[in-house]
């Protein structure tokens, strides 16, 4: 076959794809791996809309989570939201907490709860305020409180885990580690895992964003907090 003859034939098969219905389309896409999806989306104007219609995001959740289709009562401060938000939170829940079982989704929009609201561009809300909603989202589910606690815990650790390393993170960790201690009862009291973490991250991933009179302010509280503190933390 000549180089004209392929030429010709690939623009044939182009022009009959893109002539292709919507829900031809949809069919297609929710085929193509999820990380493929972002770039399909910029190839045209019709697929990015594609890519924002609420049927495009059922059909991908009946298709990759098809238990998820059953109705479930959803009690709680947390929304579930449209389909778009619940596959997004089933899959955090699959990849990152690799949970399948009758909890996942709870898991998965606490998640993305906890992640949007403290990367907001304006103040997030206190910690505790955070903290609590999450408490009560899984005990509204019906999960223990040392259940709630044990996935909090979690939850929080991924989040802190997966924020982006820029000047805006720097800030709500060093909010986090500074923020004054107020006695909350079990389970509404964030684990030593988490306030660990905040300061493990400021101490090394963030060293180099500090002043002076920041490191030696955090460093207090550190200090204040756990006892003995790692060598690494030390030094500005």
């Amino acid at each position: 076959m000549t180089n004209k003859s392929k030429d010709d034939t690939l623009t044939s098969f182009k022009s009959s794809f893109e002539k292709l219905p919507d829900h031809l389309l949809t069919e297609i896409f929710i085929r193509v791996p999820v990380s493929e999806w972002a770039q399909i989306s910029c190839v045209k104007k019709q697929w990015a809309s594609l890519f924002r219609e609420e049927y495009f995001w059922q059909a991908a959740l009946l298709r990759t989570y098809p238990l998820a289709s059953q109705a479930k009562r959803w009690p709680g401060p947390i929304p579930q939201g449209l389909s778009r938000r619940r596959y997004a939170a089933l899959y955090v829940s699959r990849h990152i907490f690799a949970l399948d079982d009758e909890i996942d989704e709870i898991v998965g929009h606490t998640y993305l709860f906890l992640k949007e609201q403290l990367e907001r561009s304006t103040m997030p809300p206190p910690s505790g305020i955070l903290h609590g909603t999450i408490i009560d989202q899984f005990i509204a589910c019906g999960k223990s409180r040392d259940m709630a606690h044990e996935l909090a815990s979690q939850i929080w650790l991924a989040v802190l885990d997966n924020l982006e390393e820029n000047e805006h993170t720097f800030l709500i960790l060093k909010r986090l580690a500074l923020e004054g201690d107020v006695f909350l009862p079990y389970p509404y009291s964030r684990s030593i895992k988490v306030q660990w973490r905040v300061f493990e991250k400021l101490f090394t991933d963030f060293r180099d964003c500090f002043n002076h009179v920041d490191y030696y302010d955090v460093l207090c509280c550190a200090k204040s907090k756990f006892q003995p503190i790692p060598s690494a933390w030390l030094g500005y």
